[in-house]
């Protein structure tokens, strides 16, 4: 079992993140447990280690909480495909061009659901409890700036695949913005 002097200063349960759970979780199981009415560790009569335990703790909640502080912005990708023989073109390298647009574009709109959520309307008509008809929309609006282009593959003979990505200055930016 484990217990801390009641001198001891902690914080609230609710102040805590889950690295520093984390780590007091990792901190309890390396120690031994105490006697938590006489604040003696295995009843030797000896206090020190319990305070000591406390005062190890209470650096790692701390450095538990440093980590914490710093913040970890991830990096956006959208993906996009489009086929070059559905383009409108006469010319074959037209359609490539145009499939690479198209597949850049289907990116684009891939980082913007993630950056900016996607609107879902939807509609169903029930006869007699049966459906008759189901229906949803789907709907994104929203500014992009500052992707790159972080790759353009073709896949297969007839499909080209455009990876774009928002660096993590840029995803600072916005969360700054959103605050």
């Amino acid at each position: 079992m484990f217990c801390i002097p009641e001198d001891t200063p902690l914080r609230r349960p609710r102040e805590r993140s889950a690295v520093a759970i984390i780590a007091t979780i990792a901190v309890i199981s390396a120690l031994s447990g105490c006697n938590m009415q006489t604040g003696h560790g295995h009843g030797t009569g000896h206090t020190a280690p319990a305070v000591q335990d406390a005062a190890r703790i209470e650096s790692a909640l701390n450095a538990a909480d440093v980590v914490t502080q710093r913040q970890i912005i991830p990096t956006i990708t959208g993906v996009g495909y489009a086929t070059i023989s559905a383009q409108p073109a006469t010319n074959v390298n037209q359609k490539r061009l145009m499939a690479i647009r198209a597949a850049r574009l289907e990116a684009m709109r891939d980082i913007t659901e993630q950056v900016h959520g996607l609107r879902l309307n939807s509609q169903t008509t029930m006869i007699d409890a049966i459906v008759q008809n189901d229906t949803t929309r789907a709907s994104v609006a929203g500014t992009i700036r500052g992707a790159r282009t972080a790759r353009i593959n073709p896949v297969g003979r007839d499909t080209y695949e455009v990876a774009l990505e928002l660096d993590r200055d840029m995803i600072a930016r916005i969360i700054a913005a959103a605050r």
